[in-house]
């Protein structure tokens, strides 16, 4: 395998900057929705309620989706092989852009902040935050009910 020329290398770099943008954009806006309304009733999807029943039976009910362990719920061996099991899932125009990189704040009562947030897929974006939503922990952050 050859390496990547110095054209290539400035080509990918530029790339992950777009994506990590897209990123950002993408979680300020999310987040900004959840200033604006109370996250039990957002819906993210056209299939919340199957991607939140798929979650629960892949990971069970007692996945603390309040405060995440990046290490333990998502890098694990074990935890690395269910994502990847129920990420592909999606593939094939069931949930557009299924696998774009996506922010999630570990800490669900926090906003986005460098030490709160961790990237991901879009699904496990989808699957934490839906169940997040259905859990009303996300409706702290709303303020049109304080």
């Amino acid at each position: 395998m050859s390496l990547p020329s110095a054209d290539e290398l400035e080509q990918l770099e530029e790339i992950e900057k777009q994506w990590a943008v897209k990123a950002m954009h993408h979680a300020e806006t999310y987040f900004s929705l959840l200033q604006a309304m109370d996250g039990s009733k957002l819906k993210l999807t056209k299939i919340d309620d199957e991607i939140y029943n798929d979650f629960i039976s892949t990971f069970g009910a007692d996945f603390k989706i309040d405060v995440l362990d990046e290490n333990k719920d998502f890098k694990s061996p074990e935890m690395k092989e269910k994502w990847r099991n129920f990420i592909n899932k999606y593939e094939g125009g069931k949930v557009t852009d299924y696998n774009f990189g996506s922010l999630l704040r570990i800490d669900a009562s926090k906003e986005y902040t460098e030490d709160n947030s961790m990237f991901v897929t879009r699904m496990q974006f989808l699957a934490i935050e839906i169940a997040r939503n259905k859990a009303g922990l996300n409706s702290v952050h709303c303020k049109s009910k304080k």
